[in-house]
């Protein structure tokens, strides 16, 4: 799991464009729809000569899970990593039960994003894991998937209208920043408060 967000510099480097709202190379990438994150996903893993894990048709993305590209963590994988993992001490947001200490939110963000890793780390250390932008997760939404779902290693109903995003943003309130908050969009939306971060195994 990466240890920020994507951020526009990187974002830029890689598609050679600039889709966010806010402007800043450390600040992360946003306005940016589920599928331009698998592309960037994709894109990035050619650039560093690793073999890709999405297979893009139009709207049709699978994945090939044996790659060894850069691809969007699964819902579970983001959140046993915002938990904290086999560190985690429980807390109610991602490194502290203090959302001031690990969050950009509607209370201090002044209604915008931030420099990633501003706000300390959470127990894998991990940043911005709650706030400063949601992040889009491979998952279809499924309501109620977990009650029936794998026990190792689960990814989501195999289709679906949405797709999840978890974390947060500048512009949430406290509640929605926990590390079991669910959200989401349709994987064609695109908004200012909503990025991504990547997964390599």
């Amino acid at each position: 799991m990466s240890k920020y967000e994507v951020t526009q510099g990187e974002w830029r480097e890689v598609m050679g464009s600039g889709p966010s709202h806010f402007s800043g190379d450390n600040l992360p990438v946003e306005q940016v729809s589920w599928y331009d994150a698998v592309a960037y996903c994709n894109a990035l893993s050619v650039q560093k000569n690793l073999t890709p894990v999405y297979t893009i048709n139009g709207t049709s993305v699978t994945a090939d899970w044996s790659a060894d590209g850069y691809r969007l963590p699964t819902e579970a994988e983001w959140e046993y990593a915002a938990r904290g993992g086999n560190a985690s001490k429980g807390y109610l947001f991602a490194g502290s039960d203090d959302d001031r200490e690990v969050a950009w939110h509607d209370y201090n963000s002044g209604d915008a994003a931030h420099p990633v890793g501003g706000k300390a780390p959470n127990e894998l250390g991990l940043h911005d894991m709650s706030g400063n932008v949601w992040e889009w997760c491979w998952d279809w939404y499924g309501g109620d998937y977990y009650e029936s779902s794998p026990s190792s290693d689960p990814r989501g109903p195999a289709s679906g209208s949405h797709r999840v995003n978890r974390g947060g943003s500048w512009g949430s309130n406290y509640w929605r920043l926990r590390s079991a908050t669910r959200n989401i969009y349709g994987p064609g939306d695109s908004y200012y408060f909503l990025g991504f971060r990547l997964v390599r195994l």
